[in-house]
């Protein structure tokens, strides 16, 4: 079957919105256009991509994964035709991807004023494809978390950050200081083994609703911080490493240029 990535877009913007009506505006279609479209992409592969009823627009468990790969897909021709773009147009183009929390703007900041002819972009790394968007050609250099997959890429370690543990802040551990690995045992634990959640905003919305707790970095708690959840330092769970990342036969002269200044501030 070859993929129709015209439907695929209207499907991820279905996707995105939960809603045939937003999902239309955006796209600039009418709605029984873009429903005829879902429908005809659903019986193209078998199956069904959402749950509908007359007020919720729900993914089926084929369409979460569908929705997760979908979006690496159309970054990933998004960037290449941009690409093409630039090549025509003579611009010279850097993107980072960067994990959830993690800032590299001061790098980005000090690297232009070096280069201000370098257009300098960022795109974030979510956490269940931290190293796709340098494989895919998204993005030259990673400020990643590992672990990820780092074949044929040159990881260059640049700190660690504790993790603490996001709960509601009705949860008995809530008031507690400081937690130990052993305080959560018992606990529903959020994670890709015991309940698949494509975003972090789906995942602290569980935690936020009482649906489980969260083992998270530091920067991504603070990143994400809300009135009705609150986080615990976990003493003795092992630190998450942050790596500035490459692709090891990368050679470029601006990326090793700016390796060398985020290096700089990074660790500072």
């Amino acid at each position: 079957m070859d993929l129709d990535l015209r439907k695929l877009r209207y499907f991820a913007a279905v996707a995105e919105h939960r809603h045939f009506g937003r999902a239309a505006e955006k796209l600039y279609i009418a709605q029984p256009v873009l429903s005829r479209q879902i429908k005809a992409f659903e019986q193209e592969l078998e199956c069904d991509l959402f749950v509908r009823t007359t007020r919720t627009v729900e993914l089926t468990a084929a369409g979460r994964q569908l929705y997760e790969e979908s979006r690496g897909i159309l970054a990933a021709i998004d960037a290449a035709l941009r690409r093409v773009r630039d090549a025509d147009s003579g611009v010279r183009r850097l993107v980072v991807a960067f994990s959830p929390g993690l800032r590299v703007s001061e790098a980005i900041r000090e690297f232009g004023a070096r280069h201000p002819e370098v257009e300098t972009d960022v795109i974030p790394a979510q956490w269940r494809e931290r190293d796709t968007p340098l494989r895919d050609g998204r993005a030259q250099i990673g400020y990643l978390r590992k672990p990820f997959d780092d074949t044929g890429m040159r990881s260059i370690p640049v700190g660690y950050e504790p993790r603490v543990l996001c709960m509601p802040v009705t949860h008995p551990l809530a008031s507690r200081p400081e937690l130990t690995v052993a305080d959560l045992e018992g606990e529903q634990i959020l994670d890709f083994a015991n309940r698949r959640t494509a975003t972090l905003e789906e995942k602290f919305e569980l935690i936020a609703s009482g649906h489980g707790l969260a083992l998270v970095p530091l920067s991504v708690a603070r990143a994400y911080l809300r009135p009705d959840v609150v986080h615990v330092p976990v003493g003795d769970a092992p630190g998450a490493e942050t790596c500035l990342v490459v692709a090891a036969d990368n050679r470029d002269k601006l990326v090793r240029e700016f390796l060398d200044i985020a290096m700089t501030t990074l660790r500072q």
